[in-house]
């Protein structure tokens, strides 16, 4: 990610002792050509000596019939190869020098367009929070109304089947109808239609006069919810420069955070509307139908913004790709550096996926199975620590502790605007403190959180029971937010090789759908069978495992480059997860009994010089081996 701090810079576990086990850096082949791979994606102009690079341009500009754009196609292919040389080069002039300058030293000093489309990508977070949020105060009021109120067995598997409807389409069609959706439609379009289901589904769900109605509507949610959750990030990315590219995606979460929030507020306002003649239950259809308001905003907003010029490339409109830029960039040089490194990376990305199953490719080949596998466990944690438990039925669970329902919808509030305010600082300490370093640390804590909203189910005062349920979620955010909220996405979005990003994406973000599923539609018959203490225990217990499984399987990313990234996720799982339980021992005497253990490091990183070198020695081996008579020249 943009934001990450250079690689230069390690953390104290990596520093190596006196005689500790280290693994060795050599990689297997498939492994390295992997690596190879991403060298080259990684920036695909590079070591392109420089007439070759200006014929290739000039061969580029005749293709594409953009001969008029040459001059700032050949200053922007030789940026985009080297991000220094307009400060050598004398063919730049004092503004393009100043711009490309001001892009690093001022890197949030950026087009009024730009920020259009991060306002646009921001509402559109918030849409799927409301979505998410909103029915967390309707479910206190329509499950009477509908007859299944009781609090019978079956009532409660309809009231979650209901509130899970949208999780269970996200993740059996939507989330599949993504690349569909985003290849034929491109980003905006495919935005404005999720937005619009999201409208009009929220509005449909407001009319519904009995259960099975209601899920069919939030059913037919999940079609807003699931693609829109993949595109805007991926369109956020497309759109943005390289220095802020790494915040502005990971600002997802905290919108959604904040939609969350606002679902929880338009909750409460709208629970004084009372009925009026002919319409039961007014309130509770304010909330749902409200829901659809900024998306109805959000698809109005896209007609003017610009559409992602990565799509618009793949599709071969390079002149309308350029028109983009020039609206999302101060200056044409600046576009045509990105319309040429667009174009290069696709030709690469293209002849990296010939002849391969990457599906296949994603679980077989050791670097990828570790990083699918860290993926799952991060993703999966995402919703098994329990956070959509709190935020889909925090309204259900003060109200069981002893508060009224006006008291519950606003204590379910404070949790989404502490899940919010807490989320703000996690653009800084996720690099700052590493991923896995984070969540190693706040899923302890959000265990014994859970513990403390258990147990206080058993006090006998009413005030030390209301008292111990509000800390112990409100606590539980506070952890939550910084650590286990953002960490999912950005991580995964890392950890997979550029060749099979995409498909690595598609599979994480299917993973954390389907589990949100699960949890969704089986919390409120687990707290019937269980009571509140047994639910709440069942999921500490589940932060306790993932703490292990973090331990074991998932790999620090912060900071590493790609060819780094390669090496650490072709240490075989044997051999990290005898790390992982050799940490315990060193992080007792470091934090426990405050002495100064000497870390051990794991990786031993090799140069890129030395993968290409290892790389072609490796080829000449294999020159040898085909034709031996070369061994004898």
């Amino acid at each position: 990610m943009s934001m990450s701090p250079s690689s230069n810079e390690k953390s104290p576990v990596e520093e190596r002792p006196r005689h500790a086990p280290h693994h060795s850096s050599h990689m297997d082949a498939e492994t390295r050509a992997i690596a190879n791979a991403d060298a080259k994606l990684s920036n695909p102009l590079r070591g392109i000596p420089h007439d070759r690079l200006m014929m290739d341009v000039e061969i580029f500009a005749q293709e594409r019939g953009l001969t008029h754009l040459l001059p700032e196609l050949k200053k922007g292919a030789l940026v985009a190869q080297d991000s220094t040389c307009h400060d050598r080069l004398d063919m730049f002039s004092d503004e393009d020098k100043r711009i490309l300058t001001e892009e690093v030293t001022h890197r949030w000093r950026q087009t009024p367009m730009l920020y259009y489309m991060v306002v646009m990508s921001s509402l559109a977070a918030a849409v799927q929070g409301m979505d998410e949020a909103v029915i967390n105060g309707a479910q206190i009021i329509y499950p009477k109304q509908f007859g299944i109120g009781s609090g019978s067995k079956r009532d409660s598997w309809l009231i979650g089947l209901v509130n899970s409807a949208p999780y269970l389409c996200c993740a059996t069609i939507s989330c599949w109808m993504t690349h569909p959706l985003n290849h034929y439609l491109g980003r905006k379009k495919t935005i404005f239609i999720t937005c619009m289901i999201s409208f009009l589904t929220c509005i449909w769900s407001g009319l519904t006069n009995t259960w099975w109605h209601l899920f069919i509507a939030r059913f037919f949610l999940g079609f807003g919810i699931g693609p829109k959750s993949a595109t805007v990030p991926v369109y956020t990315a497309e759109c943005s420069p390289a220095p802020i590219r790494g915040a502005l995606v990971m600002m997802w979460q905290m919108w959604t955070a904040f939609g969350i929030a606002l679902g929880d507020l338009i909750d409460l306002t709208f629970y004084f509307i009372p009925d009026t003649p002919g319409v039961t239950g007014l309130n509770w259809r304010l909330m749902l139908g409200s829901a659809g308001i900024p998306g109805l905003i959000v698809c109005m907003q896209v007609l003017f913004a610009p559409e992602s010029p990565r799509w618009l490339i793949s599709k071969g409109r390079y002149e309308d790709a350029f028109n983009e830029l020039c609206r999302l960039r101060f200056s044409r040089v600046q576009a045509a550096r990105d319309l040429y490194y667009i174009h290069v990376l696709l030709e690469a990305e293209n002849e990296m996926k010939k002849g391969r199953n990457r599906v296949i490719e994603m679980f077989t080949i050791p670097r990828n199975r570790n990083a699918a596998l860290a993926s799952w466990v991060v993703m999966f944690g995402q919703q098994f620590c329990g956070v959509n438990v709190i935020a889909y039925y925090s309204s259900t669970i003060f109200l069981d502790s002893g508060f009224s329902q006006v008291a519950a919808l606003a204590s379910s509030l404070g949790f989404g605007a502490l899940n919010w305010i807490f989320a703000l600082p996690a653009v800084f300490t996720i690099d700052t403190y590493g991923r896995r370093n984070l969540l190693l640390f706040t899923f302890p804590c959000m265990a014994i959180c859970l513990l403390i909203t258990g147990f206080s189910f058993w006090s006998t005062s009413e005030t030390g029971r209301v008292a111990g349920v509000s800390i112990g979620i409100y606590l539980f955010a506070i952890f939550y937010s910084p650590g286990e909220g953002p960490v999912p996405f950005t991580y995964s979005a890392e950890a997979f090789p550029l060749y099979i990003r995409d498909l690595g994406m598609s599979f994480a973000t299917a993973t954390t759908w389907f589990w949100n599923f699960i949890l969704s539609i089986t919390w409120p018959s687990l707290v019937l069978a269980f009571k509140p203490q047994g639910a709440f225990g069942w999921y500490a217990a589940w932060c306790c495992i993932l703490w292990v499984l973090i331990l074991l399987f998932v790999r620090e990313t912060k900071g590493k480059t790609l060819e780094e990234l390669d090496q650490i996720f072709a240490v075989p799982l044997g051999a990290h997860a005898a790390y992982g339980l050799r940490q315990i021992p060193y992080g007792i005497k470091k934090f426990v009994l405050f002495q100064n253990p000497v870390p051990e490091q794991l990786y031993e990183f090799e140069t890129e010089s030395e993968v290409s070198s290892t790389a072609g020695d490796e080829k000449a081996r294999r020159e040898v081996k085909d034709d031996p008579e070369r061994a004898n020249v």
